[in-house]
């Protein structure tokens, strides 16, 4: 089928008018009525009937719209999928106050020259955003893969970097005082954190880090998101949870609240880059060695058993593209 033909259906369509079809496609209308004619004896239906003021769409002009409009879609992603350079960089990230997202806009602040789009995919199950980066709607993730056997083979997930925990605690926790603590010391305490979605990836890392150092990592309840969690913290005298030291999280002066390293060992979350194995977005070199020149981790350092290992990430793009 000739997408251009469908894109002159599409733009007719959604105009009105023949003419204006033709001024906004750059061609004359004759080219335009040339091109619907011949998609119409291609579906052997008519799609439009003329009117004093142009063309309306017939019943089954109607019925094929919105899949017209879908293989313009695709046609257009097709060709930008191989002209990256011309559009903007789009990475996934958990949510906009998260590490992935701090360390993206520190980037972004030296390099503002870069096209740079930031989503949050907003779904749980790391296997959609490897979808949606395998389908090219992102051009990488940061999520991890607990099993990296089950990637597709034309994705591949890299190091990113690692983001040690912090306690956060409000000042009538018995551990608000102290200025570093050791995992053995957060035992019996009640570390609370909700929304620990299953199937994700986090889920298996409070699992693991559970199981180790024999916490008390709670998730029940419902996730009334970050600023009802902070009032809880700030009021309660029991109730503790987790963050990662760069997340960022504001709060009213009068919370109090503390956070707190965790050391000896430090408790690393590992933090992954999905991204396609052929022809990556020509930005993501950049990015990348920006995430392997962040500082490591304090040791030591414990890390889930599934985490990637470290290594030089701009060596991980040039096996990329050979």
């Amino acid at each position: 089928m000739d997408t251009e033909a469908v894109r002159s259906f599409v733009r007719a369509a959604e105009l009105g008018q023949l003419q204006r079809a033709a001024d906004e496609l750059g061609v004359t209308q004759q080219a335009v009525s040339k091109r619907i004619a011949t998609l119409e004896r291609e579906l052997d239906v008519r799609l439009f009937t003329r009117t004093a003021r142009g063309v309306e769409l017939t019943l089954d002009g109607q019925a094929f719209l919105p899949h017209a409009r879908n293989i313009i879609t695709a046609a257009d992603r097709a060709i930008t999928a191989i002209k990256p350079g011309s559009r903007a960089l789009r990475i996934d990230v958990l949510g906009l106050r998260s590490a992935q997202a701090v360390v993206l806009h520190d980037y972004w602040r030296s390099h503002p020259e870069i096209d740079l789009d930031v989503v949050t995919l907003r779904v749980n199950d790391p296997r959609v955003a490897v979808a949606a980066v395998q389908a090219g709607d992102i051009d990488a993730s940061f999520r991890s893969v607990t099993d990296p056997a089950t990637l597709p083979h034309d994705v591949q997930m890299i190091h990113a970097f690692d983001s040690p925990l912090e306690l956060l605690v409000g000042p009538r926790h018995p551990l608000a005082s102290a200025r570093t603590l050791t995992p053995s010391q957060l035992r019996r305490h009640r570390i609370w954190v909700p929304g620990i979605a299953p199937r994700s990836e986090w889920a298996e890392f409070y699992d693991q880090l559970a199981t180790d150092f024999d916490l008390r990592i709670d998730a029940a309840g419902p996730n009334f998101g970050n600023e009802v969690l902070l009032d809880i913290l700030a009021d309660s005298a029991d109730v503790a949870t987790l963050v990662g030291s760069r997340d960022r999280y504001i709060w009213p002066a009068n919370h109090d609240l503390r956070r707190i390293p965790i050391v000896n060992p430090a408790l690393s979350y590992p933090l992954s880059l999905i991204l396609r194995r052929e022809n990556p977005h020509p930005e993501l070199r950049a990015i990348i060695d920006h995430l392997g020149r962040l500082p490591p981790p304090p040791t030591p350092t414990w890390r889930p058993s599934w985490a990637t290992t470290p290594r030089h990430s701009g060596e991980d793009l040039d096996r990329t593209r050979r």
